[in-house]
């Protein structure tokens, strides 16, 4: 199996709960609480070899596709900006009319690791690679952002509000975390 050859990191806290996570290059990475005996954590590993795999076959071919993507020219970067820039205003109005919140102003930037924040005044920042993405993951993260208007957290009542407007907001969210990778590769 292909994590004897990747890297498990062990990294103990007081949580109450096991988990793993596959991070770039095929790193593992399982949180474990303080007392757990190494056995157990062992024994976790190997119930989870199925899902470890299949996980680390996805991360190895998004790596893969990322370094064989071509890179976003400076000309592309500038484009997709002026897109953003037609594109988001009226979509926040929409959504910011449903949820019934105000908000400041929408800026949109080039940025390395966020798709989007909202500010403690109601300031919006969106990524302009949100452009290469579809339109039901913009939407996702505009009414991610507008719901920390309610909830300046990721807490339950966080996630119910942004449920309540997209009830599948699941998808996007795994698309980000699968694809969107590549397109930040692409850019950076």
């Amino acid at each position: 199996m292909r994590e004897a050859q990747a890297v498990i990191q062990v990294i103990r806290s007081r949580r109450k709960t096991l988990s793993i996570q596959i991070e770039k290059a095929g790193r593992i990475l399982v949180r474990a609480p303080l007392g757990l005996p190494e056995a157990e954590i062992r024994r976790f590993v190997e119930e989870k070899r199925g899902w470890i795999e299949k996980h680390l076959v996805q991360v190895s071919r998004r790596e893969e596709a990322a370094r064989q993507a071509s890179r976003i020219t400076p000309e592309e970067m500038h484009q997709l900006g002026n897109e953003a820039l037609a594109w988001f205003p009226p979509r926040v109005r929409f959504f910011a009319e449903r949820l019934g919140i105000r908000y400041g102003r929408i800026t949109i930037r080039n940025q390395k690791t966020r798709w989007g924040s909202c500010s403690s005044a109601g300031n919006l920042n969106f990524n302009c690679l949100l452009m290469l993405c579809p339109e039901e993951v913009r939407d996702y993260v505009i009414v991610h952002e507008l719901c920390h208007r309610k909830e300046m957290n990721h807490s339950p009542r966080f996630w119910a509000e942004v449920e309540k407007v997209l009830p599948e907001y699941r998808k996007a969210l795994n698309w980000l975390k699968t694809e969107g990778q590549v397109i930040l590769a692409r850019a950076f």
